[in-house]
């Protein structure tokens, strides 16, 4: 069992506690079932250090949840679809979490240490579903979840966030999914470098305590403080698809595109005879496609069309102010038919073309 009760309203991280507590008072927005800064600086600034630099942000709103007991392993394994078993010591992997009609019921990523702690990392909006999910699934099984209190985790991001870890003495991963311990100035730190398209991501844990000292540490190294709006641009530009957003839980896995997030060769695990049915005999009829707008940024939810039919909608849009010119981005899903084609499709204010790979900056 866990030991997890939520508040019934959002709660301000301990980063947006600290400065609302100073004299910067930042406007703060919720995101991901929390309280977060909203904007640091210049929206400019930010979005410049995030694809060109290296950006501090918060990431108070991901909770981690350690698993304990003899058949965690094999318990775990059957219950999300990408590898538990076959982790090497000192890294993770994101996974979905499914139904037995393999729907989505959410996402989480999974860290293994080399001294085999078993730990998953899930945001604080989808905490308390995804913990009565699996519960139900402990049956007579060796296993408690039990989830960590008094640490929260700073965001690192950027194509220089290495070069600001190196400069302070701390580990700069070389490897997407992999994560250490490390003691920095009498602080005991778990530095984890996750996925990303067009950046280097890091996760930096620390005490609520510390974490005022390692972010001042970060800027001092040459990071730049951003807010959420930002980094939520960000994230659309790279790609990367949110849950309750860009995934929710009437999709199939295959429908969001994400098959980094599947393993195929692990064995059995809740929803996986529907994602191998898809697999081996045939296809999904919609999938989420990441495109880049021209002209008047759209509401979320905005129709596409082409030749004057609809063939999806878009759930995620984001504007980023660059120097040579603002750029804008989407996520949305599309119906194959129009997919096939591979020719820009419509919106009401504008063109949106989809992208082979990550964008150029």
């Amino acid at each position: 069992m866990s030991d997890i009760a939520l508040a019934a309203s959002p709660v301000a991280t301990p980063l947006a506690a600290w400065l609302g507590s100073g004299e910067i008072h930042p406007e703060t927005t919720v995101y991901r079932g929390v309280i977060t800064p909203q904007e640091l600086d210049a929206r400019q600034t930010e979005t410049e250090a995030l694809v060109f630099g290296a950006a501090v942000h918060d990431l108070g709103w991901l909770r981690r949840v350690q698993v304990k007991g003899e058949d965690r392993l094999r318990w775990l394994s059957g219950m999300v679809t990408n590898t538990v078993n076959d982790l090497v010591g000192n890294a993770g992997a994101w996974n979905l979490v499914l139904n037995a009609q393999g729907r989505i019921q959410g996402d989480l990523t999974i860290w293994r240490s080399g001294d085999n702690t078993l730990e998953m990392e899930i945001a604080t909006d989808q905490l308390e579903k995804l913990l009565t999910h699996l519960e139900h699934f402990i049956i007579s099984d060796d296993v408690e979840l039990t989830t960590r209190e008094g640490e929260t985790a700073l965001g690192l991001t950027g194509p220089m966030a290495g070069e600001v870890l190196a400069r302070l003495g701390l580990p700069a991963l070389p490897t997407p999914m992999t994560h250490v311990r490390a003691e920095f100035n009498g602080m005991s730190l778990r530095v984890r470098r996750d996925f990303g398209a067009t950046a280097e991501h890091y996760e930096i844990w620390t005490s609520m305590h510390s974490m005022p000292k390692m972010w001042k540490f970060l800027t001092t190294g040459g990071a730049v403080p951003v807010g959420m709006a930002a980094v939520e641009s960000f994230r659309v530009a790279e790609a990367i698809p949110l849950y309750g957003v860009d995934m929710i839980e009437r999709d199939l896995p295959q429908e969001t595109s994400q098959l980094r997030a599947l393993h195929f060769n692990k064995g059995c695990y809740l929803g996986q005879e529907i994602v191998e049915r898809i697999r081996s005999r045939g296809n999904v009829h919609r999938h989420l496609r990441a495109l880049e707008l021209d002209g008047v940024l759209p509401a979320k939810g905005a129709e596409l069309t082409l030749e004057g039919a609809p063939v999806g909608n878009i759930t995620s849009v984001a504007e980023l102010p660059l120097p040579a010119g603002t750029r804008r981005f989407a996520l949305g899903t599309v119906r194959g038919e129009a997919e096939a084609k591979n020719v820009p499709l419509n919106y009401e204010t504008g063109a949106a073309r989809f992208l082979a790979g990550p964008p150029a900056f």
